[in-house]
């Protein structure tokens, strides 16, 4: 079939896609959204546990600081649509919004369906139009982006926006296939990786004490040069491959450089008791269970999959009663609990990450329009692109600002 040109054609029909689609939409442009799995905002409606922790409530300079990858890039755009806007925008849209520990943005419902409904509607009161077709290519006229084609048709447009995502999660549809699109134009794509991913340990202790899932414990973790890297407090699990669960996946975003140094990670798993306290824990449970052997005494002080673990890396003999266990042997114990260490030699694959580090080269992207310093009239927004931020509401808040930054400029455009 012969389509009409759109002001903008759109790739992708996730958080960034639908934002830009529906601001785009607003300024009175012509949008073809081009999303290929049967549903939009699939992976926004995962989000978060299914909350949606949906931005951070905060000022501009604080984002930027939360963006480790290329933060600075993103200076003008977020100052363009910071926090605020964004609340006050969904709010409007008729989603309440709450602000929790470390300011943290949810909708009051818990239901990150509310966001993705909000973006819909915000797209149907624009009149965009929603066509589930894979993009196969970025159609060029005199050296600018005129159009997309599908699995299915072609779509000419005055503008394209790529939002496709980045690799994590395939099975919502972020598959990597911008960063095909975009290189085919000489766009350079910075490697990508998993950023809020799962990491993988030394050994096989982890795997001994998989499932045990530690809800207070303090982590800290160290480089290859003795420097503390990262520190949280909360919720980790351990699984077959190593760590996981919220702190860890907070902390894998602070440990970049795998190719240069090493990481360890210690975890306190009695952070509210100073080495005497938890020596007279120890003394208090020792003679609790006095005529029990060492490795039956430990009930009280750590999951059951952990103990055997914990009676390894003592050193103490498991069958000794612990009433002749030496001061020397309690304390050792006691370190182990307040530090207890696991070598970490990577992240898990990048599919399994909640955010991907990498994509497309911000030096060759206008940071106040996202459009392709490269190709004129293409536009980026979102995880596609090489910024990335720490877990709090940031990443989500890099997709609306950039999606706002590109609607901008392809309106500029079209005006």
């Amino acid at each position: 079939m012969k389509n009409t040109t759109s002001d903008l054609v759109v790739i992708g029909g996730g958080a960034a896609g639908l934002m830009a689609a529906g601001l785009a939409a607003r300024r009175g442009m012509g949008v073809t959204v081009l999303e290929k799995t049967r549903y939009t905002g699939r992976k926004l409606g995962i989000t978060g546990k299914g909350r949606c922790n949906l931005t951070n409530n905060c000022q501009p300079r604080e984002v930027i600081a939360n963006i480790p990858g290329n933060g600075k890039f993103l200076y003008s755009a977020v100052t363009a649509f910071p926090p605020q806007k964004v609340m006050e925008l969904f709010e409007e849209l008729g989603v309440p919004l709450k602000t929790e520990r470390g300011n943290r943005v949810f909708p009051v419902s818990d239901k990150a369906a509310d966001i993705v409904e909000a973006l819909r509607r915000l797209c149907r009161q624009g009149g965009v139009r929603v066509v589930h077709e894979r993009a196969l290519e970025i159609l060029t006229d005199g050296g600018a982006a005129a159009g997309v084609r599908t699995d299915r048709d072609i779509y000419p447009a005055h503008s394209v926006l790529i939002a496709t995502g980045g690799l994590s999660y395939p099975v919502t549809g972020s598959d990597g296939d911008g960063y095909g699109l975009a290189r085919a134009l000489g766009h350079n794509i910075i490697p990508p990786r998993g950023s809020l991913v799962p990491l993988e340990a030394e050994g096989d202790d982890c795997a001994r004490m998989q499932g045990f899932a530690p809800k207070n414990v303090a982590i800290t973790v160290v480089d290859g040069n003795g420097k503390r890297v990262y520190e949280d407090f909360g919720e980790m699990l351990f699984t077959h491959f190593g760590v996981s669960g919220p702190v860890i996946l907070s902390a894998s975003a602070h440990m970049r450089s795998f190719d240069t140094t090493s990481y360890t990670l210690y975890i306190d798993l009695k952070p509210a008791l100073d080495m005497e306290a938890l020596d007279k824990r120890l003394l208090r449970d020792f003679e609790k269970y006095k005529n029990r052997d060492f490795i039956n005494a430990l009930d009280d002080l750590a999951g059951r999959s952990m103990i055997p673990v914990l009676v390894d890396r003592s050193g103490i003999p498991p069958h000794i009663r612990v009433n002749s266990i030496t001061r020397e042997q309690r304390r050792a114990l006691a370190e182990l609990l307040k530090s207890f260490p696991v070598r970490i030699t990577g992240p898990r694959p990048v599919e399994e990450a909640i955010v991907t580090s990498g994509g497309v080269d911000t030096r060759e992207v206008d940071p106040r329009t996202m459009e392709s310093k490269i190709v004129p009239r293409l536009h980026f927004a979102g995880e596609v692109l090489d910024v990335d931020g720490y877990t709090g509401g940031f990443n989500l808040q890099i997709a609306w600002s950039t999606a706002f930054a590109a609607a901008s400029g392809a309106g500029k455009e079209r005006a």
